[in-house]
């Protein structure tokens, strides 16, 4: 996160012990998002995936208008700003893991980030994030996972299974077209809020969507792919691996449009 960031947990300024246990221990879950006039395109999933996170990790939910009360206070006045809202426990270490309650809310508030370009080069690569489905913060693999890619001459990675089934990047979720649909891969992966949101309004741009398995093997077979999160609605790749995708810029301006026709939802 570039620029000046603001740490707070439970409504209080971070404290050199919270900050201890975040660098120590990488136990938790969070979500993060734009923040614009005063609220969130998609804010109900953040907020699902927040509780959901909680349940699993904590035993306990944090309750949505906690939730909505700590946003509102880190948010202040300002009218554009980036929130990662994070869920951990200074009660749960390797040595002491059996902990069970309402997690403390870490938020950090900080400049919204550019998103990514379009025209990335993705290089495949055989991996599995633990736990796929939780947006958590063990990182490592993520952060090895680009760096291998770059050295490579590739801009960033894209996760396949070992039968070459596709799932998702590093940082974002992939969809590809094919004629008038939007196809996005069936596999264990993160529910990116930014996917959901352009599949919500797809209809709204004349656009179908669903899901089916994806493999190497099949890219041939699509128009163009495009990857998306909560900082960039949508953004053309221009291959993967060998696999070369024609500009669709067109194509690319009605998933952005889809992802627009949701409304910002106040905190």
């Amino acid at each position: 996160m570039a620029g000046a960031v603001e740490l707070s947990v439970d409504g209080a300024p971070a404290t050199p012990g919270d900050l201890a246990c975040l660098t120590l221990v990488n136990y938790g879950a969070y979500t993060s998002f734009r923040v614009e006039d005063g609220g969130v395109r998609g804010l109900d999933l953040h907020l699902a995936r927040l509780e959901a996170e909680a349940v699993e990790l904590f035993g306990e939910p944090v309750g949505e208008s906690r939730l909505r009360a700590l946003m509102r206070a880190a948010v202040s006045d300002r009218t554009a700003c980036w929130l990662r809202v994070s869920l951990f426990s200074p009660e749960v270490s390797p040595r002491t893991p059996d902990w069970r309650g309402v997690p403390r809310v870490m938020i950090a508030v900080s400049p919204p980030p550019a998103p990514f370009g379009d025209g990335p080069r993705l290089q495949p690569q055989t991996y599995a994030r633990e736990a796929a489905h939780l947006k958590h913060v063990a990182t490592f693999g993520l952060i090895r996972a680009r760096r291998a890619a770059r050295a490579a001459g590739f801009d960033d990675a894209l996760f396949v299974d070992g039968d070459g089934r596709i799932s998702e990047g590093s940082l974002w979720n992939i969809g590809f077209l094919r004629g008038g649909a939007v196809v996005w891969p069936q596999a264990p992966m993160l529910a990116g809020v930014a996917q959901a949101l352009v599949q919500r309004g797809l209809a709204d741009v004349g656009l179908e969507g669903g899901a089916e398995p994806v493999r190497l093997a099949d890219l041939g077979s699509f128009d163009a792919a495009f990857l998306c999160n909560s900082a960039t609605p949508a953004c053309a790749v221009a291959a993967i691996g060998d696999r070369i995708f024609p500009a669709r810029p067109a194509l690319i301006d009605r998933l952005r449009t889809a992802w627009a026709s949701n409304p910002v939802q106040p905190i």
